[in-house]
């Protein structure tokens, strides 16, 4: 399979899930401005995804670990000690405006977790799972992954009505993008891969 161009599943409806969002130069939350989200669900009954593109600066996943820890219905006294120096450095992206004290682990692969990981594409899923959590925390070689605080939500029909008053630009699934690409250069890759640059983005923007 070709993980720079998979399919992910489709329901009853068509659906974005797998794909990301760029925002445009109409976007007038400050908070999206030049966003990549990656879209891991989308249906009739709304959608979620989540930021990308910018790093929490002066954070890493073990301090926002211990914490989730600490929080934990279930606490586990090993949890300071399973943290691979690998995982203990990862960085931690702003997810979205939602539940920012949470963590949503974006990884590859189901297997294991089965049942605790939503499934987006046939070998990415989203977990917010301690138990995946403390897996991976241990991992010396997590693979590709993204962690971060909070997730950016739509009610149903919301993110159809922002995509028809062009906020939006959607991009096809691309693995190199979600996984590969240096944070602070996604929002550039992700317009190259519609053939676009910004100053493209901006004279579109000012027509629509």
């Amino acid at each position: 399979m070709d993980k720079k161009n998979e399919t992910p599943p489709y329901g009853e409806m068509e659906t974005l899930q797998g794909q990301f969002l760029v925002a445009m130069p109409l976007m007038d939350d400050n908070r999206f401005k030049e966003s990549v989200l990656f879209i891991v669900e989308h249906n009739s009954e709304g959608a979620m995804a989540i930021a990308i593109n910018e790093q929490m600066p002066k954070i890493k996943f073990q301090d926002v670990y211990w914490d989730l820890s600490s929080a934990s219905a279930v606490q586990n006294d090993k949890d300071k000690k399973i943290i691979s120096s690998s995982m203990a450095a990862q960085p931690v992206f702003r997810g979205g405006p939602v539940q920012t004290n949470r963590g949503f682990l974006l990884h590859e692969g189901q297997g294991q977790f089965e049942g605790i990981s939503f499934p987006v594409t046939p070998t990415i899923s989203l977990s917010a799972s301690m138990d995946t959590l403390r897996t991976f925390a241990g991992k010396d070689n997590p693979g590709n992954i993204i962690f971060a605080l909070g997730y950016c939500g739509w009610q149903p029909g919301q993110l159809e009505n922002e995509l028809a008053q062009n906020v939006w630009l959607t991009v096809p699934h691309n693995y190199e993008l979600l996984f590969s690409t240096d944070f602070g250069k996604r929002y550039d890759f992700a317009l190259k891969l519609l053939g676009i640059t910004r100053a493209n983005l901006s004279a579109f923007g000012s027509r629509a």
